[in-house]
C-alpha cells in the first residue's frame, strides 16, 4: 500500500537538510576556532601595580599557562581605583579566550557596593575560571605605640580618640574594609587614612604618624625584621602557616572577626566554555606544580587552592553580600 504523504516528507526532509547545512557548517566553524586556540598570544590584565600579590600571581602562571599552551601569556599592568580600572578594560574585551584577568575580593566582591557608578559588573561581564588563593593578613602597630597586643590597642583606642586611625592600601581594598569590619565589631568609630600603595601606609604606621594598619605578612616582614612595626593577629578564620606564632583575632579578643583576601582568575563573558574549561584545568595543573606551590606557599604566605568555576562563582555569591553589608554599616565609599 502506498502511502500518500511520503513524496512530501522526502521534499521536508531534504528542505530541513538543505536549511540545517549552513549552520552545521557555523558549529563545525565555531569548534574548529575553539580546537585552534591559542594560536597567538593571551594578555592577563593585572590591574594593580608591578610587585604586588595579584601581579606576582599573575606572572607565575602566565609562565606556567605559556608553557602548556605553547603561546605567550603576557601580563598587561592597568591599574586604578582598587582594580575597576583593569576590570572595565576586560570586561569591554573580545570574549575569544585571549585576554584573561586576575581579579581579587576587591574587584569581584567589595567594589560591587563600595563604588556608586562601578563601570563593570562583577558577575555579568565575567565568566569565573579558578579561584587561586586566600591571603591573611595581619594586623600591625608600630613598635613605638608601646601597644603589644590585640587587647591593648582596643584599649588604646578607646581611650584616645586621637589614636582612631588607621592606614590602607587604598579606598576600596580589603585592608581597607578590614579596618572597617574592626571597627565595627569594637564599636568604636575609626578613620580611614588611604594610601597609594602599601609602602608608604606601612611607613606611616611605623613613624606613628597613623595607629595601625591591616596588610600582608610579607610585605611587612622587612620593617618588623628592622624592629620598626610590630604584627598583633591574623585576620583569617585559622593561624596562618607562614605565622603559626599570630592569633586569629577572633583568638585575640574580637570573637566574628574573620577575613581573608582571595586571588582569581576570570575572563570576559561569554567566552566560549571549552576554553574556560580548559584554562581552568591547566591553571589547577600549575598550581599544583611544587616550584608554584612553594613560592605561593612559602614565600609569600598564600593558602593555595585552586577550584573549578562553580567554585567561584559560589564565592562570589556569598561574599558580595558580606561585604556589602559592611559598606552599608560602615558608611565606606570611593
Amino acid at each position: 500500500m502506498t502511502t500518500p504523504f511520503l513524496p512530501q516528507r522526502r521534499t521536508l526532509l531534504r528542505a530541513t537538510s538543505a536549511f540545517a547545512l549552513p549552520g552545521g557548517l557555523l558549529a563545525s566553524a565555531a569548534v574548529h576556532a575553539q580546537d585552534s586556540w591559542p594560536s597567538r598570544a593571551i594578555t592577563y590584565v593585572v590591574p594593580f601595580t608591578p610587585g604586588g600579590s595579584t601581579d606576582v600571581i599573575g606572572r607565575v602562571v602566565c609562565q606556567k599557562l605559556g608553557e602548556t599552551l605553547g603561546q605567550p601569556v603576557v601580563v598587561d599592568n592597568r591599574p586604578g581605583a582598587a582594580g575597576a580600572v583593569g576590570a572595565a578594560y576586560v570586561a569591554k574585551a573580545k570574549p575569544d579566550g585571549y585576554t584573561l584577568f586576575g581579579g581579587t575580593i576587591s574587584t569581584h566582591a567589595i567594589n560591587a557596593s563600595l563604588y556608586k557608578n562601578l563601570p563593570y559588573d562583577p558577575v555579568k561581564d565575567f565568566e569565573p575560571i579558578s579561584l587561586v588563593a586566600f591571603l591573611p593578613n595581619v594586623l600591625m602597630v608600630s613598635t613605638q605605640s608601646g601597644v603589644n597586643s590585640v587587647a591593648e590597642l582596643i584599649a588604646l583606642l578607646k581611650k584616645d580618640p586621637s589614636k582612631r586611625t588607621f592606614a590602607s592600601s587604598g579606598a576600596g581594598t580589603s585592608t581597607h574594609l578590614a579596618g572597617e569590619l574592626l571597627a565595627d565589631l569594637i564599636g568604636v568609630p575609626l578613620s580611614h587614612v588611604p594610601y597609594k600603595g602599601t609602602p608608604p601606609a606601612m611607613l606611616d604606621v611605623a613613624s606613628g604618624q597613623v595607629t595601625f594598619m591591616f596588610d600582608q605578612f610579607t610585605a611587612a616582614l622587612p620593617l618588623v625584621q628592622s624592629g620598626k612595626l610590630r604584627l598583633l593577629a591574623v585576620t583569617t578564620g585559622k593561624r596562618a602557616a607562614i605565622a603559626p606564632q599570630l592569633p586569629t583575632l577572633a583568638e585575640a579578643g574580637v570573637p566574628g572577626f574573620e577575613m581573608a583576601s582571595w586571588q582569581a582568575i576570570y575572563a570576559p563573558k561569554n567566552t566560549p566554555k571549552p576554553i574556560v574549561e580548559r584554562l581552568s584545568a591547566e591553571i589547577t595543573k600549575a598550581l599544583k606544580l611544587p616550584d608554584v606551590h612553594d613560592k605561593l606557599t612559602n614565600q609569600l604566605g598564600m593558602e593555595v587552592v585552586a577550584g573549578s568555576p562553580a567554585d567561584l562563582a559560589a564565592l562570589m555569591q556569598k561574599e558580595i553580600p558580606r561585604w556589602g553589608e559592611l559598606v552599608r554599616k560602615s558608611g565606606a565609599s570611593v
